[in-house]
């Protein structure tokens, strides 16, 4: 009930619109797609198989040592010319919204957590995980594997090579590797080391 599909928009079997939600126009919605309630679409969105957008975001809290769910009633909100690989997930914001720029390209097997902001024309490659209430400005780029955890803001034109990780704040744009990700000579030089350790275990010896 009340979901609005816009001129030109194609959807594909299998698929469920949530009441409430609103599809922009020309966008093409792959098979077995869930789109939860009160999701905001716009125009020229495709969204491939099986990937779900907004459903609940991962919120609990210890109660009597048991894990009581938090309600999580806020929504995605998703922009103009926005593509999302088969089976990422986008959580609904716990308040507010998660929130993906225009432009911003997102590959197979994505997470992002819940009141996430994801800037214009980003790229998220195959497997990145995103905790909740991470903020990326425009143009970043995150190659496969890379991790990131909560609450953190990451500066506009920013790429992370594969497989590092976040821990912190990266206020400044460039390249970083590593984990915990660090700049791209930094980073490369550290990764390095663990080779080494033979060798120099043998040496002291």
């Amino acid at each position: 009930d009340h979901a609005i599909i816009g001129d030109g928009t194609t959807i594909a079997a299998g698929t469920c619109i949530g009441h409430s939600a609103k599809l922009g126009s020309d966008c093409v919605i792959h098979a077995n797609v869930v789109i939860q309630e009160r999701t905001l679409i716009g125009n020229r969105v495709i969204i491939h198989a099986g990937a779900a957008i907004g459903t609940d975001g991962f919120g609990y809290e210890l109660q009597n040592g048991r894990h009581m769910k938090i309600d999580q009633v806020g929504i995605v909100q998703i922009d103009d010319d926005v593509e999302i690989g088969s089976c990422t997930t986008i959580d609904r914001a716990r308040f507010g919204r998660t929130w993906i720029g225009e432009g911003t390209k997102i590959d197979n097997l994505v997470q992002i957590g819940h009141n996430c902001v994801i800037g214009k024309h980003c790229i998220l490659c195959g497997q990145v995980g995103i905790s909740g209430s991470t903020r990326l400005g425009d143009f970043v780029v995150m190659a496969g594997q890379v991790g990131v955890a909560g609450h953190l803001n990451i500066a506009s034109n920013t790429t992370f090579l594969a497989k590092s990780g976040l821990t912190k704040d990266y206020p400044d744009p460039g390249a970083y590797t590593g984990y915990p990700a660090k700049p791209l000579i930094e980073g490369r030089r550290m990764l390095t080391y663990p080779a080494r350790v033979p060798e120099l275990v043998d040496r002291i010896k």
